[in-house]
């Protein structure tokens, strides 16, 4: 089965945006559409196992410390972090190509850099 995604509230519009246009079959939420504002990497995080998606987000310094405490307790779907001087375009091409490229499984308790 394919990786669902949760946008962290860091994380660019333009990437989701690009990504459901270019393919409807990646399921990706934002945060806005089901989580209150502002709430925290922890929540974030449990939230995200509940419902089986990968996070992505910006956050390369604190996004990987909470969720290296938040795997010490609970297994989580993974992380992938996409630095915020990639462009658009080129974290929507790694982003289509990490999800057509890998099942769910392999994100579990993993963080993953990108590009690749």
């Amino acid at each position: 089965m394919r990786a669902r995604f949760l946008a962290d509230a860091d994380l660019r519009a333009g990437i989701v945006r690009g990504i459901r246009l270019r393919n409807a079959e990646i399921d990706f939420q934002v945060p806005q559409e089901v989580l209150p504002g502002r709430t925290p990497d922890s929540r974030v995080l449990a939230f995200a196992a509940e419902q089986g998606r990968v996070i992505v987000s910006h956050d390369v310094n604190t996004m990987p410390r909470h969720f290296w405490e938040f795997s010490r307790e609970r297994t989580s779907p993974g992380l992938i972090l996409i630095p915020q001087r990639l462009p658009t375009g080129a974290a929507i091409d790694e982003l289509q190509l990490v999800w057509e490229c890998n099942e769910e499984h392999e994100f579990v308790d993993q963080v993953w850099y990108l590009p690749l």
